[in-house]
Order: C-alpha cells, then structure tokens, then sequence
C-alpha cells in the first residue's frame, strides 16, 4: 500500500484527492494536509469584498466531505519537507512519511516587498483569501460612508491579474448601484506593459476590449507601474517606459485601494534544496514531476512557470483553473502508471488557459490554447452571458467538492459555455 500526501485543499488539491481515490481504489492511502479546515471558492472573493456573497456563501468544511470518500485530512501547517527522507513535519512537531507528495499548496502572498501594503498592517486590501476579502468589505463599508479616490491592480511580480480587473468592475458596478460613483474617482494600476496583457501576452484582443471597458467605466489606468511604497491614504507609483526607464512618479491619494501582491513559494516548500526556483515554486517537468526528487509532483499556483516574455516592470505568468485541473488530473494519471506497474510518468497536463471574468452585471472569457504563443485559439469576448456563466459555474463547482466527484469540472463546464469544441476547429 502507498501512501499518497496532497499538500493544499484548495482548486487544484481537493479535485486531485477525489480523483486519486477513484483511480487507485481502496488499496492506497491518500492524506490531505491543509492548514485551514474549510474549502474555499477563491474565485469569488470579490463579490465577498462588496458584500455579494458572504463566508458560508464559498466556503465548507473539508473533513467530513473528504472522510466520506476514505481520504484522510490533516488541518495543520506543514513546517518542513525532508524529501531525502521521504517525510515532512507538521506544526504540532510530528512527522508524516509518505510515498508521493502532491504540492498544491498555491503561493505566499508577498506584501512585504511593498512597504505599506497590505490588509493586516498595511494599508491596502486583497482579495486573495477569504478572510482578506472580508477585510476589504469592512473596508468598502467605509468608503460608502466617506466617499473618495480609488486604486485597484497589482503589484510589480504578480502573477495573476483576472482578479483584479474583477474587482474594479465590480467594485465599478457596486458604486453605482448605491448612486456613488460620481463621488468616486477610480484609477487601475498594473505592473502590464499594456491593459489586457493579463501575464498572457495578451488574449485575441485583449487590450482593446479591456481597455474600451474601463473607459466605458470612467476608469483611469497606468501599466508598466511599479509600487515602490504605500502610505495611509497615498500610493506612491514609478511609472516605467518600453526600455525600463522610469519616466513619470505618481503620488495617488486613496480612501479604499485593493492590490493583488506578488507571490512566492510557501515556506516549507520553498526551503527544500534543490526543489524550487529562486521565487520557491516547485521545478517540474512536462509530467508534473520534480526532476531531482521523482515521487514529488505539483500543480497550480505552486508550479514555476516562466514569464511569456520580458516586461520592464515584472509580470508573472498566470495559472488558471482549467489549467491547474489539468495538471492535477496529469498527476494522477502518471501516479496510478507507477503504483500499477504500468510504466513510469506520461500524462502530460493540457497548459491551456480558460477564464472567465465578472465585472458586475457583464464580463469577459478568454481562451489561449496554448497559453504560450504561438497559439492555436486566441480568443476574448465581453456580454452579459459571462457574468451569468461565473455564478453558474461558481455553483457547479462548491456543489460537485461537496459531492466528491472527480471528473475535469473546468473542462467540462467551460467547454459547454463557450463552445471550445467548435473554436477549436
């Protein structure tokens, strides 16, 4: 019997875990480590930051839904991984031996290299974590009492920027809703070299349309953006040319600023020698497997995947969702061929980047297969139907991890709400 350990619970950890037992059966063990005890649907945060949606809407407990399908589930931080050994230390100081380990453990979020920033200490809200979406609908309920400028985007490094276009539109569209908005001057800065670049290089027409948007928003913007400090109630903005030279510094006051910070690996993860690149996500290969400890796979958020392309302010690449399902289902896959003897690791997750955006009463989808150009699809639309699809799909998601099923949810979803058979043809 093998011992299979999915380090997170979150969207790519808790597929991972139902599809692993469905596919090895009874006969392995399959433990889930996470440090908090609920699942919950990040995606939906920014409604959760405007007050849409509220903690018990996105979240549930893992044990008892995990339990029912004869997975074991840890609610501890894990401290260290000791991969020569085959075993890592939780935070209550035991220690759990495995034979696979699945990273899924998403990324730390780094406001410390931002002076200022930050919900706990700092002066700027997120939308990354449940609690911070919380925090920042305390703070949207000061800005509806006190009215005044607002700035929404990312800072230089991150590496996923669908959530903060997200939150403008919605926050956009929550303002107007309580007749504020002329109240509130809205700006939107992004370390992007170009609105709707997205980490992507761009969608089909990404920058046009996105761009069009925020104009239609009476949304001002400024890409290439470097935050270098925040204090209460000002942002202070280098703004960087095509060839890396600063060429305008921003002094931009503020009553509510939500800022998606740069990543990192979690520490545990990240202080594994000879595992992790310098930003201490997890080296793999086209199997999802670490090249120097081979019973160590990762998905998601936690994998390192390099920039499409040289920016002047740095820009990360996105993991979506449908990508991380697909590298997760891969880890499965090549784990059942080496437990059942059936050779070593072939499956290879589909790097193909499906999302879809809200932006309050309307949104936008984009396909780019691959992610990396050249592609095959490079597709972007906006309407009304894909804020319709992501509650839907919000939906569909939390009720199937309360169901246990194991079957591809981004692709078979997104595949029927866009069409993608047909777009690939």
């Amino acid at each position: 019997m093998a011992h299979i350990v999915i380090l997170g619970a979150g969207i790519g950890g808790m597929p991972a875990a139902y599809e692993m037992r469905q596919e090895l059966g009874k006969e392995h063990k399959i433990t889930v480590i996470n440090a908090d005890p609920y699942f919950q649907f990040i995606p939906s945060n920014p409604w959760v930051a405007v007050g849409w949606r509220n903690r018990d809407d996105i979240t549930f407990p893992i044990a008892p839904y995990l339990e029912r399908k004869g997975i074991d589930f840890i609610c501890q931080r894990v401290d260290a991984i000791h991969p020569k050994e085959n075993r890592m230390v939780l935070a209550n100081g035991e220690s759990l031996a495995y034979d696979y380990l699945v990273i899924t453990t998403g990324a730390k979020l780094m406001f410390s290299e931002v002076e200022g920033s930050g919900p706990h200490g700092g002066h700027t809200q997120s939308v990354c974590t449940i609690d911070h979406a919380e925090h920042a609908y305390e703070d949207f309920k000061k800005l509806c009492d006190k009215p005044g400028p607002v700035i929404v985007g990312a800072m230089a490094g991150a590496s996923c920027y669908g959530p903060a276009y997200e939150y403008v539109f919605i926050l956009d569209t929550a303002l107007r809703k309580k007749k504020m908005r002329p109240k509130v001057p809205i700006t939107f800065v992004t370390p992007e070299p170009y609105i709707g670049h997205l980490g992507l290089g761009g969608v089909g027409d990404s920058n046009g349309m996105l761009e069009s948007e925020l104009r239609g928003h009476d949304i001002k913007w400024i890409t290439n953006a470097k935050v270098t400090k925040v204090e209460a109630g000002k942002m202070f903005v280098d703004e960087y040319d095509r060839n890396g030279q600063v060429i305008a510094q921003h002094e931009l006051p503020f009553q509510h600023s939500m800022m998606l910070p740069a990543f990192k690996g979690v520490d545990c993860v990240a202080n594994v020698e000879d595992m992790c690149n310098p930003r201490g996500f997890v080296k793999i290969d086209e199997f999802q497997r670490n090249p120097v400890y081979k019973n160590i796979f990762s998905a998601g958020v936690a994998v390192a995947i390099p920039p499409v392309e040289k920016t002047p302010v740095a820009v990360g690449a996105p993991k979506t969702g449908y990508m991380i399902e697909s590298m997760a289902t891969a880890i499965v896959h090549n784990i059942h061929a080496e437990l059942s003897g059936h050779g070593e690791a072939n499956h290879k997750g589909t790097w193909q980047a499906i999302c879809l955006a809200d932006f309050g009463d309307r949104g936008a989808a984009f396909i780019a297969l691959p992610q990396i150009p050249p592609r095959n699809v490079n597709w972007f639309a906006a309407g009304k139907w894909v804020h319709l699809a992501k509650i839907a799909f919000e939906k569909y998601f939390i009720r199937k991890m309360k169901k246990g099923t194991s079957e591809p949810l981004y692709e078979k979803y997104m595949m029927r709400a866009i069409g993608i058979n047909r777009l690939e043809k």
